[in-house]
């Protein structure tokens, strides 16, 4: 048989396809395997190179198949389906796998470790908990405004609803009554939950001397810390801090042709997790700012005279990110007596 020197393995939950390839881009073989097969091949296999999609459980075998020297490379799904020749399947996708990861100019993932995806499990669940909340919160005040009951927006106005149900001031028949208080018992004990994740978190953030790092920086707080640790790969790999923006999507994005350049919205390409609480923070240091009234010919000052505040936001969250990659790269705190000041 010729030498293996790349595989692609499209990645299922039961039935694994491979696809091998040697130097010349060759097929060498093909063949499907069940999930109990997998590392057994990959023992056997002289040292190669491994691409998968960076899909679900692809950071869980990029770690269990280095373990044998392969060099594992992780594609993104939406650069590979180009290569995709016309019909879907798993052979097919396995080929396309091959065919991207040997592009000189293609981008990799890079594998998370099991403490980043056990910290983003953690945010993840909380996330999903503050997602269950509010969705109980606005099916509740829905159903008490058919009733002519009009609650305010926001968790903070639940204790005053819910003192008005038990007192009975709003003339409300008791199955609604009833009905209402199965809402909040269930919202008071997500809330429970979530105060207990966010206590895992910043004790984790107080663990980590990165994240106490990061934590320097205004607007920082221990949640946005975590997830840049959980979901953000070595900062190492970014050749500066403008990659890493990019990398977030808190850049523009190009519409430029015949040496023309033209510049549009923000790309919202990359980890919207981080990019969210990254503008999240920067709105909290414009509100503080504005607040304090910031330095007359600051650079807020003059951004926030002449440009909307979340357009003004998005632009300190890139600036955020740059700072976080200098940080992260030369192992330094914040400098400086504030963003708003920048």
């Amino acid at each position: 048989m010729k030498e293996i020197s790349i595989v692609g393995l499209d990645l299922a939950k039961r039935v694994f396809q491979v696809h091998a390839a040697g130097s010349d881009g060759a097929v060498v073989l093909r063949r499907k395997l069940s999930r109990g097969q997998i590392l057994a091949f990959f023992t056997e296999l002289p040292k190669c190179i491994v691409a998968m999609e960076a899909c679900a459980t692809a950071h869980y075998w990029a770690r269990e198949i280095g373990k044998f020297s392969h060099e594992v490379r992780l594609l993104p799904p939406a650069y590979v389906k180009p290569f995709v020749k016309r019909h879907k399947n798993d052979a097919a996708d396995a080929e396309a796998i091959v065919e991207a990861a040997l592009r000189p100019t293609m981008r990799f993932v890079v594998p998370k470790t099991e403490s980043q995806q056990a910290r983003s499990m953690i945010f993840r669940t909380r996330d999903l908990v503050v997602r269950q909340q509010t969705q109980l919160i606005n099916a509740l005040r829905a159903h008490l405004a058919e009733h002519g009951v009009i609650a305010p927006q926001g968790i903070a106005n639940l204790a005053l609803l819910s003192e008005n149900i038990e007192e009975g001031n709003l003339g409300l028949e008791l199955v609604v009554v009833e009905t209402a208080r199965l809402y909040l018992e269930q919202i008071e004990v997500l809330s429970a939950r979530i105060a207990g994740l966010e206590k895992t978190l910043r004790s984790e953030a107080k663990r980590s001397e990165a994240s106490a790092r990061l934590m320097s920086m205004p607007g920082m707080g221990p949640i946005t810390a975590m997830a840049i640790e959980a979901f953000a790969p070595t900062m190492s790999t970014f050749r500066k801090g403008r990659d890493f923006a990019a990398w977030l999507g808190l850049v523009p994005k190009h519409h430029s042709s015949g040496g023309k350049q033209q510049l549009g919205r923000t790309s919202k390409l990359g980890q919207r997790d981080i990019r969210r609480l990254l503008i999240i923070g920067a709105m909290t240091v414009i509100r503080w700012a504005c607040r304090k009234s910031p330095p007359e010919n600051s650079w807020l000052a003059r951004m926030l005279a002449r440009k909307p505040r979340m357009l003004v936001a998005i632009a300190l969250a890139n600036k955020m990110a740059r700072s976080i990659w200098a940080m992260m790269t030369k192992n330094e705190s914040y400098k400086g007596s504030g963003l708003a000041a920048a």
